[in-house]
């Protein structure tokens, strides 16, 4: 029974996978399963659009009766933009529902298992936890710590240089591996930057439709991840790639003078100032929560040069880094992956824990979480 359990749940969590478009809200997939055999899949796509639950439901239609639902997520049991999953779980007159994972928002957290069972439904679970965590780290970091799950996204040659002395970059990497990048936006819900990398680069930071390797591609590029530049003296020039492109720019600044906060004047750019710390910087911390609490960002991704991301990483604001290396070297002029200035003992060492390593068309990838901060 449980290996059956397991395999329908893992079709459920397959179903939350597929899908890049669900944010703020968590990633959840639905099985219905009669008799042993499925009679509806659905999953959540766009918030404020039907729950993987509802569209499960949809699918078995009058099958769903005397059914079991098998869940990536506790259903909701609250009116939010739509009315609450545990209801219409109780109307269609399922007979059990297996959850996958404990819902992390407040107004859920077990008050929707509660509720199914008060119905006389029977509720079983977690099935897969650990798999169902994986899907929507950034919610649940979101709902437990007020701060977003953050990537950060680095590429350097093969002796661990990211540009030439000349601030020269293009390309480390092939365009196997820059696609690659296209699928960490396409996931995040903002792409982070600093004002040294918009001004020495002057990046996009966009999904690209044509370089997103996805069969629902443009789709997803329609919901463009908010591009958040980290500039506390407010120095990026007003005509820069990323504030001509459609989507959000947010400017998190320090306490510009107003003539400064007067070039934006005409720009739809938002400007939010935080607290700085020494030196006038933004606090990095207080960025992030913001991101979290107020622009509900479950997963952030950090593009940036070497003293920003090595300044998350200090931070202990990143939670896994993505190196893409290019087989080249560049030499000992080139820059440095990052800068992290304090680190004078072995034991000072930052830990990481690797994941994953990846060959992407003759580049490598590696995905490592950060461990001893």
């Amino acid at each position: 029974m449980e290996s059956s359990a397991e395999s329908f749940m893992q079709l459920a969590l397959a179903a939350a996978q597929r899908v890049f478009t669900t944010t703020p809200n968590p990633r959840v997939g639905c099985v219905i399963v009669r008799d042993g055999v499925i009679v509806g899949t659905g999953l959540h796509e766009k918030p404020g659009e039907h729950h993987a639950e509802v569209n499960a439901l949809l699918a078995a239609g009058e099958l769903a009766r005397g059914a079991t639902a098998y869940v990536s997520l506790e259903p909701c049991c609250h009116f939010g933009r739509t009315p609450p999953c545990t209801q219409a779980l109780i109307n269609a007159g399922v007979k059990e529902v297996v959850y996958a994972m404990l819902d992390p928002n407040p107004l859920v957290a077990g008050k929707g298992v509660a509720a199914l069972r008060e119905a006389g439904i029977q509720v079983r679970g977690p099935v897969l936890e650990q798999e169902a965590r994986a899907i929507n780290r950034g919610f649940i970091k979101r709902m437990s710590e007020g701060l977003p799950f953050v990537r950060c996204k680095m590429a350097m040659s093969l002796d661990g240089r990211t540009a030439m002395a000349s601030g020269e970059s293009q390309w480390i990497t092939g365009p196997a591996a820059r696609a690659d990048v296209q699928r960490l936006r396409a996931e995040s819900c903002a792409v982070v930057t600093g004002v040294n990398t918009i001004i020495s680069d002057n990046p996009s930071l966009n999904v690209r439709e044509e370089q997103l390797q996805h069969p629902d591609a443009a789709e997803i590029a329609k919901r463009q991840p908010r591009r958040v530049i980290i500039d506390s003296s407010l120095r990026t020039p007003p005509e820069s790639r990323i504030l001509q492109l459609p989507g959000e720019v947010l400017f998190l600044v320090g306490a510009p003078h107003a003539q400064q906060r007067q070039r934006f004047a005409g720009s739809a750019a938002q400007i939010e100032t935080l607290a700085t710390v020494a030196g006038g910087r933004v606090d990095l911390r207080a960025a992030m929560a913001l991101l979290a609490q107020q622009y509900q960002c479950n997963e952030v991704l950090l593009e940036a040069g070497p003293t920003l991301s090595g300044a998350m990483i200090q931070a202990a604001l990143v939670d896994e880094v993505i190196i893409y290396i290019g087989a080249k070297f560049l030499g000992s002029d080139a820059l440095p992956l990052l800068n992290l200035p304090g680190l004078r003992h072995m034991a000072d060492h930052i830990g990481l824990r690797i994941s994953d390593v990846a060959d992407i068309d003759g580049d490598c990838r590696i995905t490592a979480r950060l461990i001893n901060q």
